[in-house]
């Protein structure tokens, strides 16, 4: 999934629907993910995207018929049993009915009824034909056997009606299949409480003390955790990013509500990795109008101390796992191991935001890991695939 976790193999299922073209970039955005993607392509899908794109993008076979690989005759068998996930995206009503009520008559309904893996569809269809009481049966017959079902958005579709029937983001539904494809992973069982963003600390209506944080690093934690079957809390601060998908978001402005939000989560935790640059003081008294300049207040803001989050979830984390982080622009180590005694944590994830490749909005990081173990640097790596060696190491799997 990363540079240091499992690569799966995700079997991606294409069928006969105008929303074909997006599964594109959704092999795109699962191997981004470190996913390998295998196609499976109805004929009908054949007429919206050639097979030959996705021969290109993923560089592997692409399966179309039953017959139509000489080298391996039960094609369905070895396709259904390869992949760690299926997922079906666009899924017609077709598909749907097909697989609700046991029809095997092409490659990918033989396939989607013989394999054991999790299986993920993504229905795209006209408003009407996925409102109807038919659809909607074997939607819930389908739930109730299993089969993941991601509920199209809503909006403008292609034939001109307004409604039920979009296929969502690429992006969402290749986290949605990852997660899937995750349920039996390293952390199954696990609750993972993640703090992320930064925080905005009110000095008017208008005007407030924050920082620079992205919010970036927590969101690939959040990922990461889920896609290895983690139940994930994910407390955010004021970010521009979006959560990942199937995570349990808890949007916060300031200190003190993600304080709050994470001290409720913390309560069926086993993990809390506290990846938030919080705001270290707040306004003592916020002005409920906004202040001009010719106001004395303005120019001198009494500040107060805000709660450490990290120390006060350490001070009664029991037999939990608490990680910390550290942004530094000097002494980076040296700083990150007095936090560590300070906070009472069980590691420091320390990372050096002066540098132009880590910290606040890139897409890369360079850390050291610190704990009662000592200190261990890594390499400057994707948030990605720090997130997941972050995770290796809080779970020593």
């Amino acid at each position: 999934m990363s540079e240091t976790a499992g690569t799966p193999c995700v079997l991606l299922c294409v069928t006969g629907c105008i929303a074909a073209y997006k599964s594109c970039e959704t092999a795109r955005c699962l191997q981004r993910a470190g996913a390998r993607v295998k196609v499976l392509m109805t004929e009908h899908a054949t007429h919206f995207v050639g097979p030959t794109t996705f021969r290109a993008l993923t560089h592997e076979k692409v399966a179309v018929g039953l017959f139509d690989d000489p080298e391996d005759p039960i094609h369905h068998i070895s396709l259904a049993q390869e992949a760690d996930v299926v997922l079906v995206a666009p899924a017609t009503a077709n598909i749907l009915a097909k697989m609700a009520h046991g029809i095997a008559d092409d490659l990918m309904s033989t396939t989607l009824l013989a394999t054991k893996a999790p299986i993920v569809v993504a229905p795209a269809m006209n408003v009407g034909m996925w409102e109807a009481d038919a659809t909607q049966e074997n939607v819930r017959t389908l739930q109730r056997r299993g089969v993941h079902v991601i509920t199209p958005d809503s909006g403008y579709l292609a034939c001109g009606d307004v409604g039920g029937g979009r296929l969502p983001d690429p992006w969402r539904v290749a986290d949605l299949a990852l997660m899937a494809a995750g349920e039996a992973g390293p952390l199954a069982g696990e609750h993972v409480l993640i703090t992320a963003g930064g925080t905005h600390e009110p000095i008017d209506p208008v005007r407030f003390i924050g920082n620079r944080s992205s919010g970036k690093m927590g969101a690939a934690l959040a990922r990461a955790a889920s896609r290895q079957g983690a139940n994930v809390t994910l407390v955010l601060g004021p970010a521009s990013i979006e959560p990942p998908a199937g995570v349990r978001c808890v949007r916060v402005e300031t200190a003190a509500e993600m304080l709050a939000a994470s001290e409720e989560a913390f309560e069926d935790a086993t993990i809390a990795i506290c990846a938030a640059a919080v705001a270290d003081y707040t306004p003592a008294k916020p002005a409920d109008h906004k202040l001009k300049k010719t106001e004395e207040r303005l120019d001198t803001v009494e500040l107060t101390e805000t709660v450490d989050i990290l120390a006060a979830l350490s001070a009664r984390k029991g037999e939990r796992t608490v990680i910390g982080f550290a942004a530094e622009t000097s002494n980076v180590v040296d700083y990150a191991l007095a936090k560590l005694s300070r906070k009472g944590c069980d590691a420091i994830v320390a990372n050096d935001v002066s540098r132009e490749d880590s910290g606040f909005g890139t897409d890369t990081n360079k850390a050291w890991w610190i704990d009662a173990d000592g200190t261990h640097e890594m390499p400057c790596m994707s948030k990605e695939g720090l997130a997941y060696e972050i995770l290796r190491r809080a779970t020593k799997s």
